[in-house]
């Protein structure tokens, strides 16, 4: 049941870079280790500069390859999941990282591959 295309990833891109920017202010984040803070905006401002240079929908320059994008948001998620643990973020900081860790590894996890007429590495 695999829904998220491309297309509809491409558009989700802009608005999550957006939230990590911005959400760790709104929540005050960075209460256990400042480093929660700081990690989520710098991952926003990455997430920013690879939806731009994404060869998607949205992408500015397309540059990179889709599945190139894909395999940095699956480390992401991951690098996610784990800073809490390495870090030592507690309560809300780690929540946060968790949750937005988890989503990632969903939306990758849902992700449908292109049909064999439009190739992944485009």
């Amino acid at each position: 049941m695999k829904f998220i295309t491309k297309k509809i990833h491409a558009y989700l891109d802009y608005p999550v870079a957006l939230s990590l920017m911005v959400l760790p202010f709104l929540l005050g984040l960075g209460s256990s280790n400042p480093l929660a803070l700081y990690i989520s905006v710098a991952t926003g401002i990455a997430a920013l500069i690879l939806t731009l240079l994404t060869d998607h929908e949205t992408g500015v320059y397309r540059i990179l390859s889709y599945k190139f994008h894909l395999i940095v948001d699956f480390m992401v998620a991951i690098v996610f999941i784990l800073a809490p643990f390495i870090l030592s973020f507690e309560g809300l900081d780690a929540y946060y990282y968790w949750t937005i860790g988890a989503t990632v590894l969903v939306v990758v996890g849902l992700h449908k591959p292109e049909t064999a007429g439009t190739p992944l590495m485009s």
